[in-house]
């Protein structure tokens, strides 16, 4: 799949989630066969571009492959202002988020509300588009609610404007993330229009990976909430659909090693407090399915303050 000039290695993206996709856990991903990432999305607002957690949400000082940063507001200029300020920061590619769901972004009009104006929608993709020479992608969702899916005409907007590539979740505004998701408008966008669409919602393993391609005809998958505490996710996925090949499940050894490792690049990239903090749920994902840790356990381990403590109280949970 191609993204503007850019091939992408696999079919498989990392989704942009707010306070997960930073750089430590898209390095993770990207190790375990993710062939691309999004950032977290970033702010647009001018007052808030050079503020730390802005600026580290877009930190892709070091990373390996395509780095792409998803902008966030309402503003047309402000979103083509952002756009060029990250490019310059070295951004390969800009994702405009129109999918998020969360209360306080949709109450500024911003994330999955903008799909209730067509007309700004169309305003803030040509400002984005104009403004830098990357490709710029959008990520939405097929509607604000069940009874206004318009995913199919923001698609044909989107691709009108110069988008070089859609994603949709499958679920509107108001589904949140309950319920399961519908492929059907997937599949409907991906008819309508002859730029590449990702499909996003859901895709849990490597066998739901394989029914939503032949389900919607996407050109890739998106792949979030499964991926946290298991980046193996995506190894598992490549090879089951390019080679038909079932991939065992990590060893207690493998899990290990990668939540080591992953934890220690939090603390190099946050700094020890906000590194602890940060990697309290990480540690918590990478554990859920590890039965022979007990709740007891895991609790001792999500109040530690230090480091040094937190790691000696993981490797301690693995050697018992």
């Amino acid at each position: 799949m191609h993204i503007g000039s850019y091939q992408l290695s696999n079919k498989l993206v990392l989704a942009p989630m707010a306070g997960i996709s930073d750089r430590p856990f898209r390095g993770i991903c990207k190790d375990f066969g993710a062939g691309f990432a999004v950032s977290e999305m970033v702010a647009s607002n001018p007052a808030l571009r050079d503020h730390k957690k802005t600026l580290l949400k877009s930190d892709h000082e070091g990373e390996q492959g395509l780095c792409s940063v998803q902008i966030l507001g309402t503003d047309p200029r402000h979103m083509a202002d952002a756009a060029i300020y990250n490019v310059q920061r070295g951004a390969k590619i800009i994702d405009i988020n129109m999918g998020c769901p969360a209360k306080k972004v949709c109450a500024v009009a911003a994330g999955s509300a903008l799909l209730r104006d067509a007309d700004l929608v169309k305003k803030i993709l040509d400002a984005v588009v104009s403004a830098v020479d990357v490709p710029v992608t959008l990520k939405i969702r097929t509607g604000w609610d069940t009874q206004n899916r318009n995913a199919v005409e923001i698609a044909r907007i989107a691709e009108s404007s110069g988008i070089a590539a859609l994603t949709v979740h499958g679920r509107t505004r108001a589904c949140k993330f309950e319920g399961q998701a519908e492929y059907g408008t997937i599949s409907q966008v991906k008819q309508a229009v002859s730029i590449p669409v990702i499909a996003n919602g859901d895709i849990d393993s490597a066998e739901k990976a394989q029914l939503v391609l032949a389900m919607t005809g996407a050109d890739a998958l998106m792949i979030g909430r499964a991926a946290q505490g298991n980046p193996w996710l995506f190894k598992e996925i490549d090879a089951f659909i390019n080679q038909g090949k079932v991939i065992k499940k990590p060893t207690v050894t493998e899990i290990y090693s990668t939540l080591v490792t992953h934890i220690d690049k939090l603390y190099s990239f946050y700094g020890d407090v906000t590194g602890v903090r940060i990697a309290r749920k990480h540690i918590s994902w990478y554990l859920k399915h590890l039965d022979f840790i007990s709740q007891d356990i895991r609790n001792t381990i999500n109040q530690a303050t230090q480091p040094i403590q937190q790691m000696a109280l993981i490797h301690s949970a693995f050697t018992l």
